[in-house]
């Protein structure tokens, strides 16, 4: 009776975890998309790059925003609406780097790795069903030490920071995938569009630290 209970207790985690996994990457594949569309429209207007206090206030406003909503019908609309917001900042970004004489190739190659990145740690995690709890305390202390870095760089011209801090957005922001696609197959998370929110943040920082990067290594930038 008891080995039936666990076995039957088992197929339902296994049934919960696909169900948020299946609604994760649909929605995520959706805000990309959609993401996508608004940096488009924003670099057909060239639009220019909000302030970044509108940018701070933009991003945590929604996220917190949807935070709060994430278990009703508005969560989805305000999951559109931070990520649509995000693309509007892509957009500004993304003319900036095409203006350059290899922008095109830099923002080529850093979508590829990008994706590459994903799905590649993505694998990983799903494949070996790995325990990435453990990062948390990493996550944490990543965030304070980058948070001090930008603040540095905003008082201190620092030779290599700028380069520095890249290259720790886009160990942070692997790092964060493999921790939330963790949560996700060992019951850390069960609600898909928070889920969706972590994967999608990290994917942005990703591309934005790697064309960042290539643009610093390549001398454009």
């Amino acid at each position: 009776m008891q080995q039936q209970y666990a076995s039957t207790h088992t197929q339902v985690e296994q049934r919960e975890v696909s169900r948020v996994l299946r609604n994760t990457y649909g929605l995520l594949a959706l805000t990309l998309g959609f993401s996508a569309l608004v940096a488009y429209m924003a670099m057909q207007a060239d639009a220019a790059y909000p302030n970044i206090f509108v940018v701070l206030i933009g991003f945590y406003g929604l996220f917190f925003l949807t935070a709060k909503l994430r278990n009703s019908v508005w969560g989805l609309v305000s999951t559109f609406a931070l990520t649509g917001f995000m693309g509007y900042t892509l957009g500004p970004i993304l003319n900036m780097y095409l203006g350059l004489s290899s922008g095109g190739e830099l923002i080529a190659s850093a979508l590829s790795m990008t994706a590459l990145v994903f799905f590649g740690l993505s694998a990983f995690v799903l494949i070996t069903r790995k325990d990435m709890s453990f990062l948390s305390g990493f996550i944490t202390a990543g965030f304070f030490v980058l948070l001090g870095a930008m603040v540095a760089s905003f008082f201190f011209q620092i030779s290599g920071l700028q380069l520095a801090i890249s290259a720790g957005f886009v160990l942070f922001s692997s790092v964060c995938i493999l921790y939330q696609t963790s949560a996700i197959i060992h019951g850390g998370e069960r609600n898909y569009i928070m889920a969706t929110i972590g994967l999608y943040v990290s994917l942005y920082n990703l591309f934005i630290s790697l064309l960042q990067l290539m643009g610093i290594m390549g001398g454009d930038d």
